[in-house]
């Protein structure tokens, strides 16, 4: 191919010698416009042969995908998985697409209440709810914080005279794999969380063939501004940027294109810099990475692998003034435990945690780790510096919550004085 596309430029520099020459003989004249024919039959032929090529691919894998799909389609079966009656707030809800008016309120809106957009984010799995995934594999299922993920807007808006109007709008945030699925008006993406390590390792694989990806692009779990933009997010994969107003989804947020890692949760605007402090967990290294996004969203000014020696489910990084607040707690997912027949996602019972401190464009080596005890620890109250001392509220949970619902307990965790760290 490459030796064609040089062939290609010589009619061009020879035809324009022969335009601006009066002294080329007309026999090598005659030779030359021969040979410009000749090639360009050469490019023709190529191009048919080429486009024969693409087709007879696009043929195959459209006829593989077929094949796959028939195969997921006889072996497979989707059944609806029933929730716990405390999980029935989870319970999925119809699509609205319009907004609607608010006209039997209980109780009264204080007067002082502000006008604005209250939006919540959570899991609304469409074709009837979760799903678990039978098969000759075995049985696979998904864990309730999974499903693609529904904003429900409320809208305040107060009159001159005191009275409120409220509107409520809902709308699913319109991922690629949410798309995909709906398009095939069916179930497509097979559980890959819970269940016989062969039927996930067969959910996993199918999947990835299929689709390109594990598992959907749920973006189910929170909603963030930065820079003046607003983003749908669950740790799974990227962003979605989002108009609060409409509902309407728009294109992922890479931060342009130099992060390509999935995007925790619950990212932290840093004090001060307005800068945008993120992390990113996969099962596969880097496990953990930690990035630090510019005030106006346009630039990832550091991105730094804190070099973790297993993948942990961590849902969430603190901010202090300085530092970054880095969880580590034994709620693991593993490959190589997966293909050992093992669990694909496990809490490790009394095992290791610790907590680190983290200077704002520090690296691996620049952490301060504190060992503490055997937790899972899924959210942050509140991290804050008090002289030279850091103090970390988190909500804290002695069992995995990939379970069941656990009672929640909060513990302050008191990071004392390194002299070398905390010296301002």
């Amino acid at each position: 191919m490459s030796l064609l596309v040089g062939l290609m430029i010589h009619p061009a520099n020879l035809d324009f010698y022969n335009c601006q020459s009066r002294h080329i003989p007309m026999a090598f004249e005659a030779d030359i416009v021969q040979r410009h024919q000749h090639l360009h039959l050469c490019e023709n032929k190529y191009a048919m042969q080429l486009s024969l090529r693409i087709d007879v691919s696009k043929t195959i894998k459209t006829a593989f995908v077929k094949f796959l799909d028939a195969f997921v389609d006889h072996v497979f079966e989707f059944i609806d998985q029933p929730l716990l009656p405390i999980q029935s707030n989870f319970a999925p809800v119809d699509e609205m697409r319009a907004a609607v008016l608010i006209k039997s309120i209980e109780g009264e809106i204080p007067d002082d209440f502000p006008e604005g957009i209250y939006i919540r984010n959570g899991p609304n799995p469409p074709f009837g709810g979760f799903k678990s995934t039978k098969s000759l594999f075995a049985r696979s299922s998904h864990i309730w914080v999974e499903g693609e993920g529904m904003l429900h807007a409320l809208y305040f808006k107060k009159a001159i005279d005191g009275s409120w109007t409220v509107v409520y709008n809902n709308r699913h945030v319109e991922t690629e794999s949410f798309e995909l699925e709906k398009q095939r008006t069916r179930p497509s993406f097979l559980s890959a969380i819970e269940g016989i390590s062969l039927a996930i390792l067969s959910a996993y694989i199918l999947n990835l063939v299929r689709f390109g990806a594990a598992n959907g692009y749920a973006s189910n779990t929170t909603v963030f501004e930065h820079s003046g933009k607003f983003y749908a997010i669950a740790e799974n994969y990227l962003p979605q940027e989002i108009d609060i107003s409409t509902l309407e989804t728009y294109d992922e947020w890479n931060v342009n294109a130099a992060w390509n890692l999935p995007f925790t949760s619950h990212p932290k605007r840093a004090p001060e810099s307005g800068e945008l402090v993120i992390m990113g967990f996969d099962a596969v290294k880097p496990y953990y990475v930690v990035g630090i996004v510019s005030a106006d969203g346009k630039i990832l000014s550091h991105k730094v692998d804190l070099k973790f020696n297993r993948c942990c489910f961590i849902h969430e990084i603190g901010v202090t003034e300085m530092y970054n607040i880095i969880m580590d707690y034994p709620l693991t997912i593993d490959v190589k435990r997966l293909l050992m027949g093992g669990s694909f996602m496990k809490y490790q019972k009394g095992g290791h945690a610790r907590i680190g401190v983290m200077p704002r464009y520090g690296d691996a080596d620049s952490v301060q780790w504190f060992e503490v005890e055997s937790h899972c620890t899924l959210h942050l109250v509140n991290c804050f510096e008090d002289g030279n001392e850091a103090s970390i509220i988190p909500s804290q949970c002695p069992f995995s919550f990939t379970q069941t619902f656990q009672q929640i307990t909060h513990k302050s965790v008191l990071i004392r004085k390194f002299d070398f760290l905390w010296n301002k």
